[in-house]
């Protein structure tokens, strides 16, 4: 049986096959952990922050829809179809707040037509800076009490 020539392991370097092992080069800061420490209270501070503002007014802005799901954790706000006032088509939003900052990066909207199909960014564009002014009026009427 012919030898393998050198073989790097750990750190140290060994002629015809034979595997040395190193401790010094092996990390030994794992912390021990097994599958349930899936389940178990999280130890890290993960709170995802949502603007209030943008929150109140997305909900004010599409109240002609309803309200399927919402979950402040996340930012997110899923209503089903509804047809806004004076329009003659159905319309869903899904809508992503992202950030606790009042900026227009913050906010994410998707409309959908009944028939699945995307709106017009001019029309989804409309609906964002409608939601964002009436952000800014809700943070203006707060520092005013």
């Amino acid at each position: 049986m012919r030898g393998l020539g050198k073989v790097q392991v750990g750190g140290e370097t060994t002629a015809g096959g034979n595997i040395a092992h190193n401790p010094d080069s092996a990390p030994t800061n794992y912390e021990r952990s097994s599958i349930w420490d899936l389940f178990g209270p999280n130890k890290g501070d993960t709170r995802v922050q949502v603007n209030r503002y943008l929150w109140s007014a997305s909900l004010d802005v599409l109240s002609f829809l309803p309200v399927q799901s919402v979950d402040p954790f996340t930012g997110v706000i899923v209503t089903g179809y509804g047809t806004p006032p004076g329009g003659g088509r159905a319309y869903r939003a899904t809508v992503h707040i992202s950030d606790p900052a009042l900026d227009a990066r913050s906010l994410k909207v998707a409309l959908q037509t009944q028939g699945g199909r995307p709106v017009a960014a001019g029309t989804a564009r409309a609906v964002e800076d409608a939601i964002l002014t009436r952000a800014r009026q809700l943070r203006v009427r707060d520092k005013r009490l």
